[in-house]
């Protein structure tokens, strides 16, 4: 059956082809639209076999700070043996086509379309794709922020069609959120979580928080407010906030508007002078500790 998420697929527009599009990126926010993600932007990674990678955000100073986002693409049979070598980084990872292998200490998963898993620092996982199909994943990827006295969180190995969908208050579950990660878990310094809005469902306030975002449309379209515009999305787009963006979203239909979305949480503001230190991840807990 054909995943319901949208993935890229690379190529190259034709010499016929306009060079208007949505792309944008302002000093509040950035919109990357699908049609730009071509075979010309992709890049590669040490130790990956079969594999290369659209990279849709990075720490960026005096803009979104936090975290790194990519959709991978691994061919049959690539993969790697040594997938992250930062050892501070912790790592989402949410498939949108085909199956992914995944083993972490020793265990074996294999995640589908939906499949979500959380990857600590420091542990130990390979990826490889052993089906026949082209394997299309995201990947979030976070320095991990430690506090003395919390232990660093446990693998997660989930799937978003075996989660209840969490409605937003007073929104009769036209606004709803699959959470992956409990909010109370005071472990964790990132969510990532799926947001649904059925067609007419509104965010019906200019939310602006600290909180960076990355919004990756999984399907559907819609429009958002960021700062002071008002765009148009659809699925395969992204967009990349940074803190304090006012946003807002109408989505009109016809079907569900759906996104992948990051944001950091549940620690104190980092008080260092000058940007470059603000993120600097602390000392963790190993699980032989």
């Amino acid at each position: 059956m054909p995943s319901r998420y949208f993935a890229p697929t690379g190529g190259h527009p034709g010499q016929e082809q306009l060079l208007t599009d949505r792309a944008v990126f302002t000093e509040a926010y950035a919109v990357i639209p699908r049609r730009t993600m071509r075979d010309i932007v992709t890049s590669y990674l040490p130790f990956w076999t079969g594999t290369r990678l659209w990279v849709l955000s990075r720490p960026l100073s005096g803009f979104a700070e936090t975290f790194s986002q990519y959709i991978m693409e691994v061919t049959q049979g690539g993969g790697s043996e040594r997938p992250e070598t930062d050892p501070t980084a912790e790592g989402v990872l949410f498939v949108v086509e085909g199956a992914a292998t995944l083993n972490v200490n020793g265990a074996e998963h294999v995640l589908t379309p939906g499949g979500y898993a959380y990857l600590p620092p420091s542990t130990e996982w390979t990826l490889f794709n052993r089906g026949s199909e082209t394997l299309r994943f995201h990947w979030i990827r976070k320095a991990y922020v430690a506090v003395d006295g919390l232990d660093a969180p446990d693998v997660l190995i989930l799937n978003e069609n075996d989660i209840a969908p969490t409605p937003m208050p007073g929104t009769d579950g036209k606004w709803a959120t699959t959470r992956f990660v409990d909010p109370a878990d005071m472990r964790h310094d990132m969510h990532v979580t799926i947001v649904t809005f059925e067609p007419g469902a509104v965010i019906p306030f200019l939310e602006t928080h600290v909180m960076e975002h990355g919004l990756y449309v999984l399907e559907g379209k819609a429009v958002y407010r960021l700062n002071n515009d008002w765009v148009e999305v659809e699925a395969g787009d992204y967009m990349w906030l940074r803190a304090f963006c006012p946003q807002a979203c109408y989505a009109g239909g016809p079907g569900k508007f759906r996104y992948l979305l990051y944001k950091d949480v549940n620690r104190h503001m980092a008080l260092n002078s000058g940007s470059a230190s603000v993120h600097r991840p602390q000392r963790f807990n190993s699980a032989a500790e």
